[in-house]
C-alpha cells in the first residue's frame, strides 16, 4: 500500500486542483511537486521542479511551435480564410449541405497552413456561421461541424501537436510524422462531410448553385499564393532543404508577406497580432514545461512500467491492448488538454506499443487523432468552447448533432490503429 502513495498523492491533488479551478498548467506542476515531497526531501524536490520545467523547454525543435503560432496568428488576421472560404466554396458548394462541406474543407487547407484548431474554429465560425443562418441552416449544426473540422488541422501538418509527440517519444523524424498525418486527416475530414452531407438532405437544408468554370480558375488562382505555402513549408522539410524549426520561421515570413499584399495585415495591426501570438505561446509553453516535470515524476515513481506490466499481462494480444489504450485516450481527453496529454501519456504508452511492434510515427498519429476527438467534448475542450462562444449558442444545444459527426471522428480512428499503412505509406515513400 506504501508504494501506491506517491500514484495516489498524483491522481487525488491534481483532480482536486482541476475540480477547484486551477489552470491545467499550475494543476501539473503543483501535483507533480507533491508527488515527489512524498519520496524525496522538500529542497531537491523544489529544485528538481524547476530543473525539469526549464530544461524541458530546452530544445531546438520547440522552437518551431512559437513561429508556427505567429504565422497562424498572420493567416488568420491576413484574409487568407477568406479565400480559402471562397475556393472550397467552387469546389463543393452546389452538393447537399454545401456550406457544412466547405466548413470542413476550408478548416482542413486552414489546417494545413496554420495548424492551429483554435484558429480555424474561430476563422470559419465567423466568417461561415451567419451565412449558414441565412440559407436556414440550424445556428447548432453549423457549431457541430465547425468544432469537429476544425481538429484536422492538428493531424494535417504542419502541426504543433506532432512536434510535441517527437520530444516526447524521444526523437520521432517530424518529416515522417507530418507527411504520416495526411491520408487519416483526409480522411477524417471526408468522414465528418459525408455525414454533414446526410444530416443536411435530411433536414432539407438548401443547396447552392454550381460555379462556373471561369469562376472556379478565378478564385483558384486568388487561393494560390495561400495554398503554395504548403508546398513551401512541407516541400522544405521534406526534401531537407529546411528544418521544421527552419520551416516555422519560414512560414512566419511568407504569411507576412502574403498579408501586406493582401492588404489585411498593416504595420499598426502588427504590435497586436504579435502579443497575441506571444500570450498564446507562453500558455502552451508553460504547459509544456509543467507536463516535462510530470513526465519526470511519473518516471521517478516507475508508473509507465507499471502501467506497461499491468497491459502487457492483461493480452498478449495487439488488437485488445490498442482497443484498451484507444478507450483510456479517448477517456483522458475529456479531462486533459492535448499538450499535456501528449507529454505525461506518450512515455507510458509508447514502450508497450513498441513491445507489440507498432511504429512509432504511427502510434504519434493514433494518438494526436485520439485527442482531437476530446477537444470537442466537455467539460475542457477548447475547441468546443471556442466554436459555442463564436456561434453564440450553448453545449447542451450543440451536443445533438454533435454524436453523428463524434462517430464519424472515432470509425476514422479506428481504422488508423487497425490499418497501419494509412499513417506509414506517405513516410515509406519518401524513406522517413
Amino acid at each position: 500500500m506504501i508504494e501506491h502513495i506517491p500514484i495516489l498523492v498524483l491522481v487525488i491533488s491534481f483532480i482536486c486542483l482541476l475540480a477547484i479551478g486551477t489552470p491545467v498548467a499550475w494543476s501539473i506542476a503543483i501535483s507533480s511537486l507533491l508527488t515527489m515531497l512524498v519520496s524525496i526531501p522538500a529542497i531537491p524536490a523544489f529544485t528538481t521542479v524547476s530543473q525539469r520545467m526549464a530544461t524541458g523547454l530546452d530544445s531546438f525543435a520547440l522552437l518551431a511551435i512559437p513561429f508556427f503560432i505567429l504565422s497562424g496568428e498572420l493567416m488568420n488576421k491576413g484574409g487568407i480564410a477568406h479565400r480559402l472560404i471562397a475556393f472550397a466554396k467552387t469546389l463543393v458548394g452546389s452538393l447537399p449541405g454545401g456550406l457544412a462541406l466547405i466548413n470542413v474543407i476550408a478548416a482542413m487547407l486552414m489546417g494545413a497552413i496554420a495548424g492551429s484548431a483554435m484558429a480555424s474554429a474561430s476563422a470559419m465560425g465567423s466568417i461561415l456561421g451567419p451565412e449558414m443562418e441565412k440559407e436556414g441552416y440550424s445556428r447548432e449544426f453549423g457549431a457541430a461541424v465547425n468544432i469537429t473540422s476544425a481538429t484536422t488541422g492538428l493531424i494535417i501538418p504542419p502541426s504543433n501537436v506532432l512536434i510535441v509527440y517527437s520530444l516526447a517519444s524521444g526523437g520521432a523524424s517530424i518529416a515522417a510524422l507530418f507527411l504520416a498525418g495526411y491520408i487519416p486527416g483526409i480522411m477524417t475530414g471526408l468522414f465528418l462531410m459525408i455525414v454533414a452531407s446526410f444530416w443536411a438532405k435530411k433536414k432539407k437544408y438548401k443547396v447552392g448553385k454550381r460555379s462556373s468554370l471561369k469562376e472556379v480558375m478565378k478564385i483558384f488562382v486568388d487561393a494560390v499564393p495561400s495554398l503554395f505555402m504548403l508546398v513551401v513549408v512541407i516541400g522544405g522539410i521534406v526534401t531537407g532543404i529546411f528544418t521544421a524549426t527552419e520551416a516555422s520561421a519560414i512560414a512566419v515570413l511568407y504569411s507576412l508577406i502574403l498579408g501586406f499584399i493582401y492588404k489585411e495585415i498593416t504595420l499598426p495591426r502588427l504590435p497586436q497580432i504579435l502579443l497575441d501570438s506571444s500570450a498564446t505561446t507562453a500558455i502552451v509553453m508553460l504547459l509544456i514545461g509543467s507536463s516535462m516535470c510530470m513526465s519526470w515524476a511519473l518516471s521517478y515513481e516507475n508508473i509507465p512500467q507499471d502501467i506497461s506490466s499491468g497491459l502487457l499481462s492483461l493480452s498478449d494480444n495487439k488488437i485488445v491492448i490498442l482497443l484498451i489504450i484507444n478507450l483510456l485516450l479517448l477517456f483522458v481527453g475529456i479531462f486533459m488538454d492535448m499538450t499535456p496529454a501528449v507529454l505525461i501519456f506518450t512515455p507510458i504508452f509508447l514502450p508497450v506499443v513498441t513491445k507489440l511492434g507498432l511504429d512509432p510515427v504511427h502510434f504519434g498519429i493514433i494518438m494526436v487523432l485520439n485527442l482531437c476527438i476530446g477537444l470537442c467534448t466537455p467539460p475542457v475542450g477548447s475547441v468546443l468552447f471556442v466554436g459555442v462562444g463564436v456561434a453564440k449558442t450553448t453545449i447542451e444545444k450543440v451536443f445533438k448533432p454533435l454524436l453523428p459527426l463524434f462517430v464519424a471522428m472515432i470509425i476514422a480512428l479506428f481504422l488508423v490503429t487497425y490499418i497501419p499503412q494509412l499513417s506509414l505509406w506517405l513516410p515509406s515513400l519518401f524513406d522517413l
